[in-house]
C-alpha cells in the first residue's frame, strides 16, 4: 500500500523482525532442524525457509503486491530488481552462527523505494537488540539513539570484516587483511555482516569492508547511514545499479576515518602477492 508513511513501515518491520527473532529462539532451544549446503559450501538450515516464509507472509500481508528480494526465496533476481519497492530480506545472517550456537544473528529487513534503501531493520534474537532507521529519521538501538564512533585514526581503529565461502575467493583478500592488522588496532570477525553493520552505526566497530549479497547489507546500511556513518563503495558501482543494492565492495566507517581506511585497502589490492 502506497499510503504508509515511513515511520508506519518501520514500525511493522520491526514487529515482523521480533516476531520472525522469537522463531529463530524457538528453534534452537528444540534443536530439530536439518542442515544442508547450498552451492559454493554456504549452509542453510529448514529454519532460515521457515522463517523467510513467515517474513514473507507478514510483508504480503501489511504491503500487499510489493516486490521482494530474499535469500532462501528469490536470490537469483539479486541485481536486477527493478521494482518501484522492494523489501530485501535475509531471514538468518550468521546461519553458520545460528547452528553452531553462537549469538552472532540477526532478522535482517530493509526497503528500498526507486533504488534507493529507506527503512532498515536488524533485530539480533540471542543479544536481544533491535536496530532500526528510516530515512531522514536517525538510528536506534532498542529505541535509542546510536551513532557511530569519533575514530580519527587508523591506529585507533577496530575493523571488522568477512570472508567469502569460496576458498579460493579468500587468498586474493589476505593483502587488505595484512594491512588492515599492521596499520589498525585489530580485526573482529563476527559473522554476521548486517550486525558488523549496525556495531559501526553504534561505535562497537569503527570501521567494516567485504562483498557481500544484497540481503545481508542493505537495512544495516540504512542503519548506518541514518546514525551518520559515512558508507560507500572502494569501487565505481556499475550504473545500472541502485548504490544502495551493490554488494561488492562495501565500505562502512566512523567518519574520521573513511578516507584513510579507503586508501589503505585500494593500496593493498594495488600490492603484488
Amino acid at each position: 500500500m502506497s499510503d504508509h508513511t515511513l515511520a508506519a513501515r518501520l514500525e511493522i518491520t520491526i514487529a515482523i523482525a521480533e516476531e520472525a527473532g522469537q522463531m529463530i529462539i524457538k528453534a534452537r532451544e528444540q534443536q530439530d532442524f536439518a542442515q544442508r549446503l547450498k552451492k559454493d559450501n554456504e549452509l542453510v538450515t529448514d529454519v532460515d525457509v521457515a522463517v523467510d516464509k513467515l517474513i514473507s507472509q507478514r510483508l504480503e500481508e501489511h504491503f500487499p503486491g510489493e516486490a521482494r528480494l530474499s535469500e532462501e526465496l528469490a536470490p537469483e533476481s539479486a541485481l536486477h530488481e527493478t521494482a518501484p519497492k522492494l523489501w530485501v530480506v535475509d531471514p538468518i545472517d550468521g546461519t553458520v552462527n545460528f547452528a553452531q550456537g553462537l549469538r552472532h544473528v540477526a532478522v535482517s529487513i530493509g526497503w528500498m523505494e526507486a533504488g534507493v534503501a529507506k527503512v532498515g531493520v536488524v533485530h539480533a534474537p540471542f543479544l536481544g537488540e533491535t536496530f532500526s532507521a528510516a530515512e531522514g529519521a536517525g538510528a536506534f538501538c532498542n529505541g535509542k539513539p546510536i551513532q557511530p564512533s569519533s575514530a580519527d585514526s587508523l591506529a585507533h581503529t577496530l575493523v571488522g570484516t568477512g570472508f567469502p565461502y569460496r576458498k579460493e575467493e579468500r587468498k586474493q583478500l589476505l593483502k587488505r587483511l595484512e594491512a588492515v592488522l599492521s596499520e589498525c588496532q585489530d580485526v573482529r570477525r563476527n559473522g554476521a555482516a548486517a550486525l558488523d553493520l549496525c556495531d559501526v552505526a553504534c561505535g562497537r566497530l569503527d570501521a567494516y569492508y567485504e562483498s557481500v549479497s544484497p540481503w545481508d547489507f542493505v537495512a544495516g546500511w540504512v542503519i548506518a547511514r541514518e546514525a551518520g556513518a559515512r558508507v560507500g563503495h572502494l569501487y565505481p558501482v556499475p550504473p545500472a545499479v541502485p548504490e544502495d543494492i551493490y554488494p561488492d565492495h562495501l565500505i562502512v566507517t566512523a567518519p574520521g576515518v573513511y578516507d584513510a581506511m579507503a586508501y589503505l585497502l585500494l593500496e593493498a589490492d594495488q600490492r603484488k602477492p
